[in-house]
């Protein structure tokens, strides 16, 4: 049996419902997945106010154009 690969927004929100739904600590979550406690934070911050779409890659491009 194959198992298939769970997609990143996948990974994100199961890390996500760990802390909310099942009560692990954010540290403990944030070892399990290879990632910072701040990670985990700012993706629990998305997902309370975008749902799933808050846990998609983000874009790194500058917002605003800095010549005036």
């Amino acid at each position: 049996m194959v198992l298939a690969e769970r997609s990143v927004v996948e990974q994100r929100y199961e890390a996500v419902q760990q802390v909310l739904a099942g009560g692990v600590p954010v540290t403990e979550v944030a070892a399990r997945f290879g990632v910072s406690r701040q990670s985990v934070h700012a993706r629990i911050r998305r997902h309370r106010v975008a749902g799933l779409a808050g846990l998609e890659d983000r874009s790194h491009r500058q917002r605003h154009d800095k010549a005036a």
